[in-house]
Parts: C-alpha cells; sequence; structure tokens
C-alpha cells in the first residue's frame, strides 16, 4: 500500500512543488513586502482557526475508516463525523464578526483575515473528502482533488493579486476553488451517510482521539506561526514578509517530498496495524523511515547550501537578500519537522495515545514562544531563525522519547549514518565551487551535489539501494 500511494500521489506532489515555487516567485512581485507580510498573517490566521474548530473531524475521519469499514459501519462513520463537524462550523462566522469588529487591525490585514475565515469552512469540508478517499485507498480519487484545489487556488488568487486585492488575494482564491470542489464531491460523499445513523459511542471515540489531535496541531502551529506574529509586534509587516518568503522557500521545498511520503505512509501504517499487528506496523515503519531519511536529509542539506542563489533566482528583489539568509536556518528546521510530522508523531496516532500527544507538542511550543519573546527583541530576525531551529530540536527529540511509551516505532540510524556521511561528501563538494550568484551557480551546485550524494549512497548500499537498483537494471534488462 507505501509504494502504491508513494506512486500514485507523485502527480500531487509535482503540483504542489511547482504551484509552491511559482507562489514564492509570482506572489513576492506582483504583491509588495508589506501586501506579502498581509498575506503572512492571514494564512496563519486561517490554518490557526481550521486547526483549533475542525480538524480533530478530519483526523478521525482517516484514523477509523479502516476500523468502520471492517465493522460494517461506514453509514454510521460518516453519518456521526459530518454531524460533529457541522457544530464548530457554525462558530466560524461568528468568529469572524468579533475579529472583524472588536480587533485593532488595520484596513488590509482585515480583509485578508475575513478571507482566511471565508476560506476555512469550505477547505476543511473539501478536506474531510479527500481524507476519506485517502482512508479508503482512493489514490486517484484524493489526488485529483488536491491537484485541483492547489492548482485552480494558485491560479484565481494570481488573478486576483493582479486585479489589486492585495495580501487577501491567495487566501480568497483558495476559498473559492475549494467551494467549486464541493459543487462536484460533496453529494456523494454525504450519500454515503444515507442510512447511518448518529452514534453517541462513536463520536464519544471521535472526540477522545481527535481533539488531542487538533490540540496538539495548535501547539504545532503555535510552533510555526509565533514567529510571524511577534516579528510584526517588535519589528513591522515588511520584515514578516522578508521571513515569510524565505521561510516558504525553505520549509515548501522539503514539505513537498514530506507531504507526498505522509500521504503514502500514515495510511500504509494504519493498514498494516489493523491487519497485520505490530510485526507488520515495524516492517512498514522501518521500510518507510529509512527511505525517508535517504530522501530527505540530502534535499535539506542542498536547500541550505544552495540558499543564497536560490533566492535570488525565486523570490523578488524586494526580499530576496533577506530571504536568502532566512533559508539555511529554515532548511534545518523543515527537516527536523518533517521528520517528527510525518514518522516521529505517527506513534502516538497509530497507538492513540493522543493525550501523550498534547505534551509532546507541548514542549516544543513552549519553548519557541520563550525564545522568541526572548531572542527577537535583541537580535530581530536572526533570533527568530535561531529559535525556529531550536525549537524543533527540542521537539524532534521530545517526539523520539515520549513516543516509544505510545506505540515505538524503529528509528533509521544506519540509514541515517550512511546518508549523513554522503551530506558531508556532498557538502564539501559544493562548497569548494565559488558563489559567483545566478542560475548558473544553482545549476552547477545541485547537479554536484546531487551527483556525489547519489554516487556514495550507492557504494555504501544505503538501506540495500545498491541492490535494489541492479535488481531493476536486471529486470529491464531480462528478455521478455
Amino acid at each position: 500500500m507505501f509504494w502504491r500511494g508513494v506512486l500514485g500521489y507523485l502527480p500531487v506532489n509535482i503540483a504542489q512543488g511547482v504551484v509552491g515555487l511559482l507562489t514564492i516567485v509570482l506572489f513576492t512581485r506582483v504583491l509588495t513586502p508589506e501586501q506579502y507580510g498581509v498575506y503572512a498573517l492571514g494564512f496563519s490566521a486561517l490554518s490557526l482557526t481550521q486547526t483549533l474548530l475542525l480538524t480533530w473531524t478530519e483526523a478521525a475521519m482517516a484514523r477509523f475508516h479502516a476500523r468502520q469499514e471492517a465493522d460494517g459501519r461506514l453509514a454510521d462513520h460518516f453519518a456521526t463525523l459530518y454531524r460533529l463537524w457541522l457544530v464548530p462550523a457554525l462558530a466560524v462566522p461568528v468568529i469572524a464578526a468579533g475579529v472583524l469588529r472588536l480587533a485593532p487591525l488595520p484596513a488590509p490585514l482585515k480583509v485578508a483575515v475575513a478571507a482566511a475565515l471565508a476560506a476555512v469552512v469550505v477547505k476543511s469540508l473539501a478536506k474531510l473528502s479527500q481524507e476519506r478517499r485517502r482512508a479508503a485507498g482512493e489514490v486517484s480519487g484524493a489526488a485529483l482533488l488536491d491537484i485541483v484545489q492547489t492548482v485552480g487556488g494558485f491560479a484565481l488568487g494570481l488573478g486576483l493579486a493582479l486585479a489589486g486585492l492585495g495580501g487577501a488575494a491567495p487566501l480568497l482564491g483558495m476559498g473559492a476553488i475549494s467551494l467549486l470542489c464541493l459543487v462536484f464531491v460533496l453529494p456523494a460523499d454525504l450519500a454515503r451517510a444515507r442510512g447511518g445513523r448518529f452514534a453517541p459511542d462513536l463520536a464519544r471515540t471521535y472526540a477522545a482521539y481527535g481533539l488531542p489531535v487538533a490540540l496538539s496541531l495548535i501547539l504545532a502551529l503555535v510552533l510555526s506561526t509565533t514567529d510571524r506574529f511577534l516579528l510584526a509586534a517588535f519589528l513591522n509587516e515588511r520584515t514578516v514578509g522578508i521571513y515569510h518568503a524565505g521561510y516558504s522557500l525553505g520549509s515548501r521545498t522539503l514539505d513537498v517530498v514530506f507531504i507526498w511520503l505522509g500521504m503514502a505512509g500514515g495510511p500504509a501504517m494504519v493498514a498494516a496495524l489493523e491487519r497485520g499487528g505490530q510485526p507488520a506496523l515495524r516492517d512498514a515503519a522501518r521500510e518507510q523511515a529509512g527511505f525517508m531519511v535517504l530522501l530527505t536529509l540530502p534535499a535539506a542539506v542542498g536547500l541550505a547550501l544552495v540558499g543564497r542563489p536560490l533566492a535570488q533566482l525565486m523570490v523578488g528583489p524586494a526580499l530576496s537578500a533577506g530571504a536568502g539568509a532566512v533559508v539555511p536556518w529554515i532548511a534545518l528546521a523543515g527537516w527536523l519537522s518533517g521528520v517528527t510530522t510525518y514518522y516521529l508523531l505517527q506513534a502516538f496516532t497509530l497507538g492513540r495515545r493522543t493525550l501523550l500527544l498534547i505534551a509532546c507538542m507541548a514542549v516544543p511550543a513552549g519553548a519557541n514562544v520563550a525564545l522568541n519573546l526572548l531572542l527577537i527583541p535583541r537580535f530581530g530576525l536572526d533570533g527568530a531563525l535561531w529559535a525556529t531551529a531550536a525549537s524543533y530540536g527540542i521537539g524532534a527529540l521530545a517526539a523520539a522519547v515520549l513516543g516509544r511509551r505510545a506505540c515505538p516505532l524503529p528509528l533509521p540510524w544506519p540509514s541515517l549514518a550512511k546518508a549523513g556521511l554522503a551530506c558531508a561528501l556532498m557538502a564539501a563538494a559544493v562548497l569548494a565551487v565559488p558563489a559567483f550568484g545566478g542560475i548558473v551557480e544553482l545549476a552547477v551546485k545541485a547537479s554536484l551535489g546531487a551527483l556525489v550524494y547519489g554516487l556514495v549512497v550507492l557504494a555504501l548500499d544505503a538501506d540495500g539501494l545498491r541492490s535494489r537498483v541492479t535488481d531493476l537494471v536486471q529486470r529491464r534488462l531480462k528478455p521478455a
């Protein structure tokens, strides 16, 4: 199931990668630095609201689909979840009215927050539909829904930005495309609840599982968004724009890979545990963890090595110099975040110990707030970067230690050691290339780094890679 998902979700991640980079390239040029900062704050408000109110039902949809299918209760599953979703969804307009009336925000930021809150409900409902497809193994359907929202939301948002709607434009694009998708997918999804009933026992189970997951994700958002609000409070929106441009360039590049692996890996581990117990889970987790390390560690190291020429190419001139300095720190933080989110934290959802997950996420979230309050006033943007990297390191350590109490997952130490050695040799080769700037420097360093890393991991046979490549070549060359 894992490898079928890896292949099936590849187009999604290509689309997300291309759109993510185009978002940085075009919005940092179409929007002013201040407008880009407003967009960053609005997007953070969208993420916080969705996570606070609605993500717990999305998590329950993903985690319990296989169980209720086996028990013959899918109709009750859908009927219960959609009713549980409706109650907090109705609270969003009330929250929006209160924020817009009472919060002392500048007019452009109020418009962006209004657009963000309007998009929350439709994006969450579309997410429920997507999680249902993922959990059911409908890879093509889930992938198509994701691609349409990603590409369509970007295109519409860009058009609205060109029309002069400022920092609210990307948020309006996201919400409008999600609403359009619901016109096509929602009737069929609601039909699956036909004949089902609201089941209090399922509701209690879903709440006991999903609410702690949502709270842990809120803590994760505190970890990833607090710095923007504090930078705006202590400095200005222009600095937020610089930080968000570099942060997006660094994290989005890595997120594409991690989300791709997570789309396939999460459902595969749930299925392995439900159908084969702990032995099957250990085998599936070991395979995923080794592949994740071999693929993502060189991506993070390579990103840090080419951060400045990449920012010169991808980010608008008003933001590129500052963004280039941000990228290396975010590459480190992004790798730690990805490994934690898409592997280490899976222990708590697999073991259904989501209350422990809250404790795990409270540690780095609290550290992030404290470090940002301590470092930003003294060191400005650099302080936010140091706080972010340190907080994600603390989070990875907490997840590795506490996760063993929930559902022990194997750690890929041999793959990590071999990938680390290959990355060190890759870095030595790339750093020997002069920094002459622009796309030529980027192309030379990226090509050289990929070549050196690939040769070293093959020579070391990391995670059995050389054997797999040899077998694949022999099968290709074998006469039909």
